[in-house]
């Protein structure tokens, strides 16, 4: 019997309503980003990358604060390093920030991470990623997943070889992306990988990889046999792609709401990371959430030449009023950021996903 997207389901004592998980992605899953996630249907939300060094060195280059807000659970924050001590207490760390799982990342095929020895270059040191997943697991007390690519050149398989040794040495999930890094984001994701990894481990087995609407989402459950899928790319200023893959319903927003959902995501980012930080972030979402036809090309290209978010929202406003209101009950319904967890001087990496 097919599992439904709308089912729950478990890692280790972590309920998901959904079998949808925002994917972690780097200069991208800021928590505006994670929150809309969980509004629109996913039952799981992830941060970017944290990096174990950055921790330890209070990296300046790196975003000072990791806030966790109360409607964001449950959240997984990914750590990357190639360091055990350092992982473990990387994880101990995110675990008091509020973390309801650590994820790891074994998959990155960015050379600003590869070339310390993480991400991608742990799937062709086993015994490194096993002593690695073992120390984390063993320092904190919630669910410990691992994120990982099929391996590093094109045809591998050390996926297979590798993900049920990281059972053994305590993860309990993993998500699988089966592309090489080599491949970066170019190809397709092969899920008979997928499928294959699903009957080698007996923990939940998360399919990530080209899941862009719900006959995929549904077609990669049936074939695989994985717990849930994993949504990145699609996701990005478009989180109505999340309710489709949920829900199947495949309504459209209108001017309004596309409108509504961007002026609170830069409000939020505002917030999260200041006017000045926020404002060079954020240019890349307007293309993500004008585009699909939504608007016309060279709105976006406007907005991108304002100097300030305050700017944007004006213009945003005075191209679709309707959705002040709609700005208006989506403040409302967030939770007080009084109720926040802030772990001061905790940096998140600006360095690629895997």
């Amino acid at each position: 019997m097919a599992l439904k997207l709308r089912e729950s389901w478990r890692i280790g004592p972590v309920e998901m309503e959904t079998r949808v998980v925002l994917a972690p992605m780097a200069g991208v899953s800021v928590q505006a980003f994670r929150r809309q996630g969980r509004r629109y249907g996913a039952g799981l939300v992830c941060s970017e990358m944290v990096s174990c060094a950055g921790i330890e060195h209070r990296n300046e280059r790196t975003l000072d604060y990791l806030r966790v807000g109360a409607d964001e659970h449950p959240l997984a924050i990914q750590i990357f390093g190639s360091e055990p001590p350092a992982m473990a207490e990387a994880a101990r760390m995110v675990e008091a920030a509020g973390a309801d799982i650590v994820d790891m990342n074994f998959g990155c095929p960015v050379r600003k991470v590869t070339k310390t020895g993480a991400g991608a270059c742990l799937l062709e040191d086993a015994e490194l990623a096993c002593r690695i997943t073992e120390a984390v697991s063993s320092a904190v007390s919630v669910p410990v997943t691992v994120k990982m690519r099929r391996g590093v050149e094109d045809g591998s398989r050390a996926c297979l070889e590798l993900g049920p040794r990281l059972v053994d040495a305590g993860a309990a999930a993993l998500t699988l992306h089966p592309r090489s890094a080599k491949q970066m984001y170019t190809g397709y994701a092969d899920h008979t990988l997928t499928a294959e990894l699903v009957e080698l481990v007996d923990v939940p087995v998360i399919a990530s990889g080209d899941i862009v609407s719900h006959a995929k989402a549904q077609a990669v459950l049936a074939s695989t046999g994985a717990a849930a899928v994993m949504v990145g790319r699609g996701a990005q200023g478009n989180p109505w792609a999340i309710r489709e893959i949920v829900l199947g319903d495949g309504v459209e927003p209108t001017r309004e709401e596309v409108a509504a959902e961007l002026i609170l995501f830069v409000h939020e980012t505002v917030r999260e990371l200041g006017e000045r930080r926020a404002s060079g972030f954020l240019k890349k979402f307007y293309g993500w959430y004008l585009g699909h036809g939504r608007f016309p090309k060279p709105f976006k290209n406007e907005l991108v030449q304002l100097s300030s978010t305050e700017e944007v929202v004006t213009r945003l406003l005075a191209a679709a009023p309707g959705a002040a209101e709609i700005v208006e009950r989506l403040e409302a319904e967030l939770p007080d950021p009084e109720d926040e967890i802030l772990l001061e001087g905790m940096p998140i990496s600006i360095y690629g996903g895997g």
